[in-house]
């Protein structure tokens, strides 16, 4: 290690450009022809197939390998975008290890199954390559509606409402589309600025407007969208951070991870971001994992996870904790934050052993950290919303509020996973539900 890579503190240029490059590759390069026509091939084309039951979006999965391997690849992302229409994100960030994949005959069999995300991007990113829309959109409704949101659950209802011939404002707060996908995870599992080349392609069926920059609650209320509108849909995802709860959480160096990934994805330069020598990441979803990875292929030396309970209940897959452990990050469990130490900047992290309900042990101990991200969730910025089930927007059915004309969707609504594929879903189901309530409406 040289002198850039020991040294403490919170630092830009830890590594030399070509070992950040290196580093920030695509975690899942893509298959080519004769690979994908291998993959396909490995398939049983099953009836009552596992894997499109494990798919939140019914994915017609069999139908779709089928038809990679008989060379009609155009196809098979019609099959793919009918019921997915960001099919290429999630082939890049599914968990598919414990979705589809996890049921694969193959993998029950043989311990390997069918590699269903890679060859699901196979046939998106052919369809994306040719900058080819594979739908059409219906005759003008004369209906509009507002999506507020660009996240997955929004781009996926906005673009299904126009498919069927509504006007559509897409709303979001910040300065691009995408949501999760643009600012949320980790740069190497969505590279080339992917995010947004989906959102502009999706937006090729037309009827769209992006208004980027007007946040729900400052530019506007729901009761200004409802009286402008024909319908609403919520996809506003989750806008505050959980705190730690401790003392000295406010010392300089303690981050909130979802910033640090947001700040990674939209960087030009990562040899311009700093990172510290020794980083501690406190929580164990997706999230944490993200956080904890690209610190350390910044060049962080020391990196270390601390969950609360045991490793079998992190959110995050068994394939992210083992990507962690292979980029050589420590994971440690059972143990909770007590306090951060440090004169003005955190130094030391105090935590406390626990069983898996949460009781203390007796036992503590202390991480030294010029850098501490916290990523134990977020929550729902609740002002001026419909009414809330627990911490988000309570729904039923395929999203309906509390307030008449009022949708919501993925991760703002109750009864979701918090998966970007179950986003997708939950927005395209309520797109069917609101052009039915609509044309009803129109009917009536």
């Amino acid at each position: 290690m040289d002198a850039k890579t020991l040294a403490p503190g919170i630092r830009p240029g830890r590594l030399e450009a070509a070992q950040i490059e290196a580093g920030f590759t695509d975690l899942h390069p893509p298959l080519d022809g004769h690979e994908a026509q291998v993959a396909a091939d490995r398939c049983y084309f099953c009836h009552d197939a596992p894997c499109m039951t494990a798919c939140p979006t019914s994915i017609d999965i069999p139908l779709f390998i089928r038809q990679i391997a008989t060379g009609t690849p155009e196809a098979a992302a019609r099959t793919i975008l009918s019921q997915n229409i960001l099919g290429g994100m999630c082939a890049r960030v599914c968990p598919t290890e414990t979705l589809c994949e996890e049921v694969c005959v193959r993998e029950v069999a043989e311990g390997k199954p069918v590699e269903i995300g890679r060859l699901q991007r196979f046939a998106t990113d052919t369809v994306m390559s040719r900058n080819a829309h594979p739908f059409d959109r219906a005759a003008p409704t004369g209906k509009t509606v507002a999506v507020v949101g660009a996240g997955p659950a929004g781009l996926s209802c906005a673009h299904r409402l126009a498919m069927k011939g509504h006007d559509v404002v897409l709303f979001d707060a910040r300065p691009k589309a995408g949501g999760l996908n643009e600012y949320g995870i980790a740069a190497y599992k969505s590279t080339d600025d992917f995010a947004a080349r989906e959102a502009a392609w999706l937006m090729q069926i037309g009827g769209i407007t992006l208004r980027t920059g007007h946040a729900l609650g400052r530019d506007m209320t729901l009761e200004d969208l409802t009286a402008s509108h024909d319908a609403v849909f919520l996809g506003v995802g989750l806008g505050a951070v959980n705190a730690l709860g401790t003392e000295g959480e406010d010392r300089d160096g303690v981050l909130d991870a979802v910033d640090f990934i947001s700040d990674l994805r939209q960087s030009t330069n990562l040899g311009t971001l700093p990172v510290g020598r020794d980083v501690v990441v406190i929580g164990g979803g997706m999230t944490a994992v993200d956080a904890a990875v690209q610190s350390r292929l910044l060049g962080a030396m020391n990196v270390t996870i601390v969950y609360r309970r045991s490793q079998a209940r992190m959110a995050a897959s068994v394939f992210e904790q083992e990507l962690a452990a292979a980029k050589g990050v420590r994971i440690i469990c059972n143990a909770s934050p007590v306090a951060v130490h440090g004169n003005g900047a955190v130094r030391e992290v105090e935590f406390a052993f626990t069983t898996d309900d949460l009781t203390p042990t007796g036992d503590t101990f202390r991480l030294p950290a010029d850098q501490v991200f916290r990523a134990i969730g977020q929550t729902l910025v609740a002002e001026g919303l419909p009414d809330l089930a627990g911490r988000k927007i309570a729904v039923t059915g395929a999203g309906r509020t509390s307030v008449p004309g009022v949708w919501a969707g993925g991760d703002c609504a109750s009864g979701g996973d918090d998966l970007t594929v179950t986003a997708v879903a939950e927005g395209r189901d309520a797109a069917e539900d609101i052009h039915a309530s609509l044309m009803e409406q129109a009917n009536g």
